[in-house]
């Protein structure tokens, strides 16, 4: 039978131990918590492209912006750049972004397959077919979509006679992937 003051004893002796900073089986150095976390390193190049893919073009624009700051203005952000503001409809802004993209790198087949999509966008067939011969010059001929685009302005180019067909076709914008391939924006 335990006797009541004796229980008594070890429940204040056990709330005090709970009060003091680790119990009775400390170690005396007085850490118990982890230490604050550092700022999480977030790549904004690819928080834009998720955002161009879901739709958010003017999020995405932030996004690049962003990238832009850290990273300065080099053919991926200045190609981002103006690819957001190409879906925004930016006409004038996106295609100095473009073009300075496509002359910082000639090798950069997304900035020019964008520029292209641009030209379309301003009827300029006739620019917009060679800047896409460029672009699937420059890729080697292995992107379906800038040979897509390329035929499609070669089409509107060379179209005598104005057919409502294809008025509705959609040319795609392109990126680089992480392995230097070119997929989709």
């Amino acid at each position: 039978m335990i006797r009541p003051r004796s229980a008594l004893a070890a429940a204040i002796y056990l709330a005090l131990a709970a009060c003091s900073s680790g119990g009775p089986l400390a170690s005396g150095d007085g850490v118990f918590a982890p230490g604050v976390a550092g700022k999480a390193q977030v790549d904004n190049l690819v928080v834009g492209h998720r955002l161009m893919a879901a739709g958010e073009y003017e999020l995405a624009l932030d996004a690049y912006s962003r990238a832009a700051v850290v990273q300065g203005f080099n053919v991926d952000t200045l190609s981002a750049l103006g690819s957001a503001n190409l879906r925004l409809g930016r006409l004038g802004q996106a295609e100095g972004l473009l073009r300075r993209a496509a002359e910082e790198a000639p090798d950069f087949a997304p900035a020019w397959n964008n520029l292209g999509v641009l030209l379309m966008e301003k009827g300029e067939f006739a620019e917009a077919a060679e800047i896409f011969r460029r672009a699937f010059a420059t890729d080697n001929g292995n992107s379906d979509e800038i040979r897509e685009n390329l035929r499609l302005a070669l089409s509107k180019r060379d179209a005598v006679i104005y057919d409502p067909a294809q008025e509705n076709q959609n040319f795609e914008l392109v990126r680089r992937a992480d392995d230097d391939s070119i997929e989709p924006l």
